[in-house]
């Protein structure tokens, strides 16, 4: 939404091209005749399974498996990989393994058996924690084209970002760039337990 925003407004404030609004923002220019069209993106459309035909010879022995592992131990239970190794060793399936991923994940859903989840929170607390990169890019100084190095600092909170070009990269220029993004930021905060200490 906030790119659809941007491109509508660099259109009312420059007059740009939908190709030159689709170079800008690295957009489709079908993109940019729907942000000019309406503010709010459409609806994405749900992608529509297709029946995996590889796998349909294989789906009653994947099912026999699995429910074979309702009364195994559990560090004999099938995982996905080794339910492929087995397609593929014992009756030649011809069948990628993320479509086999995808039929077990499936399958113990509908057997009422569990299905691990990976989740990891992101969680910070305001001030507390940032990401600090290099990269590079191409500008031209006194009209010759020359490599900078880029250093973005980004706030894990607000997702706010600090971006400054130096000529080196160097252990010197990183932490003289630190300060100056603390001091963008408004200043630096101290953790209540230090993250490393010195001994």
């Amino acid at each position: 939404m906030e790119q659809f925003e941007q491109i509508r407004r660099d259109r009312d404030r420059e007059g740009l091209s939908i190709r030159g609004l689709a170079v800008r923002h690295g957009v489709h220019r079908r993109a940019v005749r729907q942000a000019l069209e309406s503010a709010v993106p459409p609806v994405k459309r749900t992608a529509v399974g297709r029946p995996a035909p590889k796998l349909g010879p294989s789906r009653a022995v994947i099912d026999g498996w699995l429910e074979a592992d309702r009364t195994a131990p559990r560090k004999q239970r099938h995982t996905a990989k080794r339910i492929h190794q087995r397609l593929v060793d014992e009756h030649g399936a011809d069948v990628a393994e993320t479509t086999v991923r995808q039929y077990v994940r499936a399958r113990r859903r509908a057997m009422g058996l569990a299905v691990s989840e990976v989740f990891v929170p992101q969680v910070h607390a305001p001030g507390m924690e940032g990401e600090v990169d290099w990269g590079e890019a191409e500008v031209v100084l006194a009209g010759v084209a020359v490599t900078v190095h880029l250093f973005v600092m980004r706030a894990s909170f607000s997702g706010a970002a600090f971006c400054q070009a130096s000529l080196v990269e160097t252990q010197q220029a990183f932490l003289e760039l630190h300060v100056q993004a603390f001091e963008w930021f408004g200043g630096g905060k101290r953790r209540d337990k230090p993250a490393w200490s010195r001994r």
